[in-house]
């Protein structure tokens, strides 16, 4: 698999690509406010040069937070393979965690995330209706029709 990195991507396919998957160039979540497009990360891009996956992060002190993470072709590794670049990159910065968020009703992110060494870490109930004051194109409705209202972060203690 060829990664590459997010700041190798035309920045306007970023923003297109972000426009699409999460509603804008936005992200808000309960550590805050994040323009996608500026992130550090790595994608993998198909034989036209279209983006099928894109991971993003942040490195702080000893932590290293994903603040998204998409896969275009679920169920090839693609996810799993740019979940552990970062995590590489996380331990090559000396970070001792590797923190992540999603939201209640993305049972699939839970059970993906979990089976990859996550543990659930933190509940935090109302923060998605509190980011919808940010970021108005969060959706009401998520997986399976199942009322998007709340955060759930998750870690990963890295060795």
């Amino acid at each position: 698999m060829d990664f590459c990195t997010a700041g190798s991507i035309p920045r306007t396919k970023l923003a297109e690509f972000f426009r699409r998957r999460w509603g804008s160039t936005k992200m808000v979540i309960a550590s805050g406010i994040y323009e996608c497009t500026e992130l550090a990360g790595f994608g993998v891009l198909d034989e036209e040069g279209e983006i099928v996956g894109l991971i993003t992060y942040v490195l702080r002190g000893d932590e290293c937070e994903v603040t998204s993470l998409d896969s275009l072709r679920e169920r090839q590794g693609l996810g799993t393979a740019l979940l552990e670049k970062v995590e590489q990159v996380a331990l090559e910065n000396g970070c001792r965690v590797l923190r992540l968020t999603t939201t209640n009703d993305n049972l699939p992110a839970l059970k993906f995330y979990q089976k990859r060494g996550f543990v659930l870490h933190r509940l935090l109930p109302g923060a998605v209706e509190r980011s919808r004051e940010i970021k108005p194109e969060i959706p009401l409705l998520g997986v399976d029709g199942i009322p998007i209202r709340d955060e759930i972060e998750l870690v990963k203690i890295l060795k």
